[in-house]
């Protein structure tokens, strides 16, 4: 449920794409996102202030979620939905990759394997060469790298910061930013367009609720595979709303790098180290800091084995 309102939200901005500048959605996108916001702050028990503990990491992590969403955002606006997918289908390979120089985490030989493949399939799904290769495909994989920064560096920091914190400075960034670009921008916009970016807002509020209570009710193995199916979405809604459809070549694509995402899924949740699952332990959506969200709860961790205790001089953990 949570993809499939993720992937309606998305034909919105699609269509919206087509008719304003990807710098006016995003400031009214955000605009109606502020009452969510506040919503959420209100129901906020913890206690401290809006002031970053890491602030040069939280400034990174702004910047990558915004130019997120603006890459996506265009992305969206000029390729067929199945290809921009694809492209941000990539995400948790580079999370991957990533983990390494900012976590210091271990990634062995087969999920570097998986890395190497489904890196394959982006560039099947490009076609380097070919005439059709423009400035969307750039900005799809623009988001996917920016994506995968912006969650690395949540997972590096989320346990020292509030949620507040981690929603609230890319929104306000994206408000600040895109209402100073909106003069160069702007066109009238009737009521019906805005009430479709209303409900763009409340589509990807929903979906976030929808994905913490999927993480809530089951493994995050079993989770976290459940974005491809936004694939599915893409085909029906690229049919029926925009006259598009998914040549063999984009399947291929594609299919090779579902298979080496849900490769490395599979191998971070069978690991013996419970550290060290950077895609697990990260969003299944990219930040684009355009739509206040939850963050998802971190997965739980094993508890310390008898020998660890034993070597600490403590009694064994029940």
């Amino acid at each position: 449920m949570a993809f499939g309102l993720f992937s309606t939200h998305d034909v919105l901005i699609k269509i919206l794409g087509g008719r304003y500048a990807t710098f006016q959605i995003i400031f009214f996108s955000v605009m109606f996102s502020f009452p969510l916001l506040a919503l959420m702050l209100m129901r906020d028990r913890a206690s401290g202030t809006l002031i970053p503990v890491h602030p040069w990491w939280t400034a990174l992590r702004t910047a990558a979620a915004i130019t997120t969403g603006a890459s996506a955002f265009y992305a969206f606006s000029v390729l067929p939905l199945a290809d921009t997918y694809a492209l941000l289908f990539a995400t948790p390979l580079l999370i991957t990759a990533l983990s390494v120089p900012f976590l210091g985490e271990r990634v062995g030989p087969h999920r570097w394997g998986a890395v190497a493949v489904g890196l394959c399939g982006v560039l099947v799904v490009l076609r380097p060469g070919s005439a059709d290769l423009g400035s969307g495909h750039i900005a799809g994989i623009t988001a996917a790298c920016t994506a995968a920064l912006a969650s690395t560096i949540v997972r590096k920091i989320g346990r020292d910061e509030r949620s507040a914190v981690l929603m609230l400075y890319p929104l306000m960034a994206n408000f600040v930013l895109m209402g100073c670009l909106m003069p160069f921008v702007y066109i009238p916009m009737p009521a019906l367009d805005l009430g479709m970016l209303a409900v763009v807002a409340a589509l990807g509020f929903t979906a976030g609720l929808c994905v913490i209570g999927a993480y809530k009710s089951a493994d995050a193995a079993v989770v976290a595979p459940m974005q491809y199916s936004q694939i599915l979405w893409a085909a029906a809604y690229g049919a029926f709303f925009f006259d598009e459809s998914i040549d063999t070549v984009t399947w291929i694509g594609v299919a090779i790098i579902i298979a080496s995402g849900i490769y490395i899924v599979m191998r971070e949740s069978i690991i013996g180290n419970s550290e060290n699952r950077p895609v697990l332990r990260t969003r299944s959506r990219p930040e684009t800091g355009t739509t206040a969200r939850f963050r998802r709860p971190l997965i739980a961790l094993r508890p310390p084995e008898p020998e660890a205790d034993a070597k600490a001089g403590q009694p064994p953990t029940p």
